[in-house]
Protein backbone atom coordinates (compact mmCIF):
# COMPACT_ATOMS: atom_id res chain seq x y z
CA UNK A 1 0.00 0.00 0.00
CA UNK A 2 1.39 3.01 -0.62
CA UNK A 3 0.80 6.56 1.34
CA UNK A 4 -1.52 9.19 0.40
CA UNK A 5 1.20 11.71 -0.89
CA UNK A 6 3.65 9.35 -2.00
CA UNK A 7 4.72 10.31 -5.81
CA UNK A 8 3.04 8.59 -8.50
CA UNK A 9 3.58 8.59 -12.24
CA UNK A 10 3.76 12.12 -14.32
CA UNK A 11 4.62 13.65 -10.86
CA UNK A 12 7.15 16.03 -10.30
CA UNK A 13 8.15 17.79 -6.81
CA UNK A 14 10.29 21.25 -6.34
CA UNK A 15 13.86 21.26 -7.25
CA UNK A 16 14.52 23.36 -4.75
CA UNK A 17 12.77 24.32 -0.87
CA UNK A 18 11.26 27.79 -1.56
CA UNK A 19 11.91 30.46 1.31
CA UNK A 20 8.80 30.70 3.33
CA UNK A 21 8.02 34.64 4.24
CA UNK A 22 4.79 35.29 5.60
CA UNK A 23 3.25 34.28 9.12
CA UNK A 24 0.15 33.43 9.71
CA UNK A 25 -1.97 33.03 13.02
CA UNK A 26 -4.52 30.29 14.04
CA UNK A 27 -7.45 31.75 15.08
CA UNK A 28 -8.88 27.98 16.43
CA UNK A 29 -9.29 24.99 15.07
CA UNK A 30 -11.68 22.27 13.71
CA UNK A 31 -12.79 19.31 15.17
CA UNK A 32 -14.17 16.40 12.63
CA UNK A 33 -14.64 12.86 12.21
CA UNK A 34 -11.74 12.29 9.78
CA UNK A 35 -8.67 11.27 9.69
CA UNK A 36 -5.63 11.44 6.91
CA UNK A 37 -7.00 7.81 5.97
CA UNK A 38 -10.21 8.90 5.65
CA UNK A 39 -11.13 12.29 4.95
CA UNK A 40 -13.71 13.44 1.97
CA UNK A 41 -11.30 14.62 -0.92
CA UNK A 42 -14.33 17.98 -1.25
CA UNK A 43 -17.36 19.50 0.58
CA UNK A 44 -19.42 17.22 -1.77
CA UNK A 45 -18.31 13.94 -0.79
CA UNK A 46 -17.85 15.55 3.20
CA UNK A 47 -21.84 16.43 3.15
CA UNK A 48 -23.02 13.25 1.39
CA UNK A 49 -22.00 11.29 4.44
CA UNK A 50 -24.58 13.40 6.91
CA UNK A 51 -21.54 14.16 9.33
CA UNK A 52 -21.46 17.90 10.48
CA UNK A 53 -17.97 19.27 12.26
CA UNK A 54 -17.48 22.32 15.08
CA UNK A 55 -14.81 24.76 14.83
CA UNK A 56 -13.74 25.91 17.93
CA UNK A 57 -12.16 29.54 18.38
CA UNK A 58 -9.33 30.41 20.43
CA UNK A 59 -10.66 32.77 23.20
CA UNK A 60 -8.61 36.04 21.67
CA UNK A 61 -11.11 36.18 18.42
CA UNK A 62 -14.45 34.94 19.91
CA UNK A 63 -15.12 39.02 19.72
CA UNK A 64 -14.98 38.16 15.88
CA UNK A 65 -17.95 36.10 16.35
CA UNK A 66 -20.60 38.73 16.71
CA UNK A 67 -22.95 38.63 14.12
CA UNK A 68 -22.83 35.10 12.96
CA UNK A 69 -26.35 33.31 13.48
CA UNK A 70 -27.50 29.63 12.35
CA UNK A 71 -28.27 29.39 8.94
CA UNK A 72 -25.11 31.56 7.78
CA UNK A 73 -22.73 30.23 4.93
CA UNK A 74 -19.03 31.00 6.01
CA UNK A 75 -15.69 31.19 4.20
CA UNK A 76 -13.82 28.72 6.34
CA UNK A 77 -9.65 29.01 5.41
CA UNK A 78 -8.21 26.21 7.17
CA UNK A 79 -4.30 24.78 7.19
CA UNK A 80 -3.54 21.10 6.09
CA UNK A 81 -0.64 20.26 8.37
CA UNK A 82 -0.30 17.05 7.01
CA UNK A 83 0.17 18.02 3.36
CA UNK A 84 3.49 17.83 1.74
CA UNK A 85 4.71 21.56 0.30
CA UNK A 86 6.82 20.69 -2.96
CA UNK A 87 4.30 18.75 -4.89
CA UNK A 88 3.81 20.95 -7.79
CA UNK A 89 2.64 18.67 -11.16
CA UNK A 90 0.29 15.81 -9.86
CA UNK A 91 -1.68 13.12 -11.17
CA UNK A 92 -5.08 12.85 -9.03
CA UNK A 93 -6.52 8.91 -8.44
CA UNK A 94 -9.22 10.66 -10.87
CA UNK A 95 -7.47 11.79 -13.90
CA UNK A 96 -5.77 9.72 -16.52
CA UNK A 97 -3.22 12.53 -17.23
CA UNK A 98 -1.00 14.83 -14.31
CA UNK A 99 -1.70 18.64 -14.14
CA UNK A 100 -0.23 21.42 -12.29
CA UNK A 101 -0.69 22.04 -8.59
CA UNK A 102 -2.56 25.09 -9.16
CA UNK A 103 -5.02 24.17 -11.74
CA UNK A 104 -6.10 21.72 -8.98
CA UNK A 105 -8.08 21.77 -5.10
CA UNK A 106 -5.67 19.13 -4.27
CA UNK A 107 -4.19 20.05 -0.46
CA UNK A 108 -0.35 19.30 -1.92
CA UNK A 109 0.42 22.95 -2.70
CA UNK A 110 3.36 25.50 -1.60
CA UNK A 111 0.51 26.85 0.99
CA UNK A 112 -1.49 24.03 2.12
CA UNK A 113 -4.57 26.34 2.98
CA UNK A 114 -8.28 24.68 2.20
CA UNK A 115 -11.29 26.51 1.62
CA UNK A 116 -14.98 25.32 2.62
CA UNK A 117 -18.10 27.32 2.17
CA UNK A 118 -19.92 25.92 5.28
CA UNK A 119 -23.57 26.57 6.53
CA UNK A 120 -23.58 27.43 10.46
CA UNK A 121 -25.92 24.65 11.80
CA UNK A 122 -25.13 26.64 15.97
CA UNK A 123 -22.79 28.90 17.31
CA UNK A 124 -22.00 29.69 20.70
CA UNK A 125 -20.15 32.91 20.27
CA UNK A 126 -19.08 33.29 23.89
CA UNK A 127 -17.54 29.64 23.99
CA UNK A 128 -15.97 30.07 20.67
CA UNK A 129 -17.99 27.13 19.20
CA UNK A 130 -19.83 26.94 15.49
CA UNK A 131 -21.04 23.92 14.65
CA UNK A 132 -21.18 23.28 10.90
CA UNK A 133 -22.73 21.59 8.45
CA UNK A 134 -19.81 19.36 6.97
CA UNK A 135 -15.48 19.94 6.50
CA UNK A 136 -13.37 18.47 4.12
CA UNK A 137 -10.54 18.72 6.79
CA UNK A 138 -8.79 16.09 9.08
CA UNK A 139 -9.59 16.31 12.98
CA UNK A 140 -7.53 18.84 14.38
CA UNK A 141 -6.93 21.15 11.63
CA UNK A 142 -5.47 24.65 12.26
CA UNK A 143 -7.97 27.82 11.15
CA UNK A 144 -6.59 30.66 9.72
CA UNK A 145 -9.61 32.69 9.14
CA UNK A 146 -13.33 33.21 8.56
CA UNK A 147 -15.16 35.41 6.23
CA UNK A 148 -19.33 35.80 5.79
CA UNK A 149 -19.56 34.19 2.24
CA UNK A 150 -21.48 36.70 0.21
CA UNK A 151 -23.11 35.00 -3.03
CA UNK A 152 -23.69 38.50 -4.59
CA UNK A 153 -19.86 39.54 -4.51
CA UNK A 154 -18.49 35.74 -4.60
CA UNK A 155 -20.08 35.04 -8.05
CA UNK A 156 -18.12 34.00 -11.06
CA UNK A 157 -18.14 37.20 -13.61
CA UNK A 158 -20.54 36.22 -16.43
Amino acid sequence: MTGRFDTRQGERRLDAQPAFHAQVTFIGHITSPWSLEDCPKNLRQARETGQDATVHIDPLFRPGLSGIEAGDALVLLYWMSEAPRDLIHQTPRHRSEGTGTFNLRSPARPNPIGMGIVKVLGIDASQGVVRIDAIDAIDGTPLIDIKPHMPQADRVPD
